[in-house]
């Protein structure tokens, strides 16, 4: 019979491929049971979404079966890893994470990544909530068939958010009377009101807070993005060469107010015919790529163009709900791991820098 410390040495061999550490010295191993021949292993990792999270099983499995155990149970947990921000703590202080969808300009399908970003996040079980931060088009509750009005908490002090498909929303969209009011709002007050949507709505606890940014990089744009207390911001783009020019403004924005670029994903970045399966690339092909490369960022993935993703914002009913067995569907699923795993990597860098110690 082996014992627990020779289990725990064979599990240093199994490393974490995006924070380059072995899982033992991550603190990823929380429980090792032996019973004759059978041993139980808890292995926490740092989001419900890991990427590799069926393969470092499979790894542990396989190397503790080789120490001579007939039957191993390895149990997989997650806790999401904080995203340590004082402004953030201070206005939302159950959420872990906050991450900003942006784009450099409109058109590019922004919204209909975050909403099946946020979607498939809380499919994989994570806490999830979507701010639609773009006060003047506010299409996010059309995407996720939400029409109800938002409630107040039992004390009548805050907002409770509405929920669909697992997902907490607020949205302008949701507060108005008449859905064809045109908001008429300079920036400051614009950010005003999503800063409400931060500190009014009961959000309870959150792994991730996701907002739909309004296109574009001017003024109203940078009001909200020195507003929100972010972990980071993901960049959509369409695949011509030409959009490298809205990339590049967009990644100098969140420069300037010192917020990381977890990636960059790329929509409607091709077309496949469902007839005869051929691959036609309508607006070019490689613009977010070259972008990710250009400046230095990683590339999340590519989201193709067809009828099923437009279906799916028109009926209100997400890619990954509506078409789960999908080739998009899988797609999309596989994008919000790397962010996932984007954003345990940025707060794992942020969690192992020095403290500094500055004494008068």
């Amino acid at each position: 019979m082996r014992n627990t410390e020779e289990i725990i040495n064979a599990l240093r061999e199994i490393y974490d491929p995006d924070l380059h550490k072995d899982i033992v010295s991550l603190g990823f191993i929380k429980d090792v049971k032996v019973d004759s021949k059978k041993a139980y292993i808890k292995i926490e990792l740092t989001t419900p979404a890991c990427p590799v999270r069926d393969k470092i099983k499979d790894e542990a499995i396989e190397k503790i079966k080789k120490l001579g155990f007939d039957e191993v149970q390895v149990e997989m947990t997650a806790q999401v890893s904080k995203h340590i921000n004082q402004q953030k703590d201070l206005l939302l202080p159950n959420v872990k994470n906050t991450i900003a969808i942006a784009s450099g300009k409109g058109g590019v399908g922004k919204s209909t990544v975050a909403v099946n970003i946020a979607v498939s996040l809380a499919l994989d079980g994570a806490e999830v909530g979507l701010i639609d931060a773009d006060v003047y088009g506010p299409n996010v509750p059309i995407m996720l068939g939400a029409n109800e009005k938002p409630t107040l908490t039992p004390d009548g002090k805050k907002i409770e958010p509405v929920e669909k498909y697992g997902v907490k929303l607020i949205s302008i969209g949701l507060l108005l009377d008449d859905p064809d009011t045109a908001l008429i709002w300079r920036g400051p007050i614009a950010s005003g009101a999503i800063k409400q949507f931060m500190t009014d709505v009961e959000w309870g606890e959150l792994d991730y807070l996701i907002f739909d940014l309004p296109p574009g990089t001017g003024d109203i744009q940078l009001t909200l993005v020195q507003t929100i207390p972010l972990t980071g911001a993901v960049i959509v783009t369409t695949p011509q060469d030409v959009a490298l020019a809205d990339v590049r403004k967009a990644i100098k924005m969140f420069q300037k107010v010192n917020v990381p670029i977890l990636g960059i994903i790329e929509n409607m970045s091709y077309f496949i015919c469902p007839h005869c399966g051929q691959r036609d690339d309508i607006f070019d092909h490689g613009g977010g790529k070259k972008a990710s490369e250009k400046f230095n960022v990683p590339f999340l993935g590519e989201i193709p163009i067809n009828t099923r993703i437009r279906i799916s914002g028109d009926s209100g009913k997400p890619v990954p709900v509506a078409y789960p067995d999908t080739e998009e569907a899988k797609i999309i699923k596989e994008i919000s791991r790397k962010l996932a795993a984007r954003i345990s990597i940025v707060n794992f860098k942020q969690q192992a820098m020095p403290k500094i110690e500055i004494k008068l």
